[in-house]
């Protein structure tokens, strides 16, 4: 099974994700979705926004820094910014994971349980440096279920530098590989210069968990959406 990859000139990606996105919204206007935070989504999000209707949507947030309320690089906060405000209907309902649960594995198998009631229609992915996708860092096994992580050092430093955290987290929760592989449909978004070298190896390195983002190559519904930079 082979990966669709599909390039765009870097001026018209985000355009031509959004546009996409209308089509899917469009044919699908209660679609269960999952949602990722971070720099190669913001511009999608922007242009999605103010043209589609989620109103009937159910949105999933892919995962969460174990950060205080607040914090700035809290995933909820991030997705709050960036999209779910500049939207003019609310969707539906937007899960999030605890950050503060007082257990966190329940939390996650509470969360995992949302998520298997009725599956997801389409989940959007970043391309991690390090080939992860969510928190779901190497050495995540395709099974490998919603829950609690330990982050890879470049990962919390990210956290702390990129968006302002007052301290670098140690801990994640994160949707599992196994739920996302199950969903219906996948779009990996990847952009920028930086990511041509994870890039290459996600579509030619042997799959398996050294590289989580490989186990896409087997999804029979997944597809890069890469501008021209990342694509090289």
């Amino acid at each position: 099974m082979s990966i669709r990859l599909e390039i765009f000139d870097d001026g018209r990606w985000a355009d031509q994700v959004a546009g996409r996105w209308t089509s899917f919204m469009e044919e699908c206007p209660a679609a269960r979705l999952c949602l990722p935070t971070g720099d190669t989504p913001r511009p999608m999000y922007s242009r999605a926004a103010p043209s589609i209707d989620f109103g009937q949507a159910e949105i999933f947030l892919l995962d969460e820094f174990v950060l205080p309320a607040g914090d700035p690089a809290r995933c909820d906060g991030v997705l709050r910014r960036d999209f779910l405000a500049k939207l003019e209907t609310p969707p539906a309902i937007v899960h999030a994971l605890d950050a503060h649960a007082s257990d966190l594995d329940d939390e996650c198998r509470r969360f995992e349980g949302l998520i298997d009631d009725a599956g997801l229609d389409l989940t959007i992915l970043g391309l991690g440096g390090n080939g992860h996708l969510g928190l779901n860092e190497p050495g995540s096994a395709a099974e490998s279920p919603t829950r609690v992580v330990r982050l890879a050092p470049a990962t919390r430093v990210a956290a702390k530098d990129r968006y302002g955290s007052t301290t670098e987290p140690e801990l994640g929760m994160t949707i599992g590989l196994r739920p996302i592989l199950d969903s219906r449909e996948v779009w990996l978004l990847v952009t920028g210069p930086n990511k041509t070298e994870i890039l290459d190896r996600m579509l030619t390195d042997p799959i398996g968990p050294d590289l989580p983002a490989s186990f896409l190559r087997e999804h029979p519904s997944a597809v890069v959406l890469a501008d021209r930079s990342a694509a090289g």
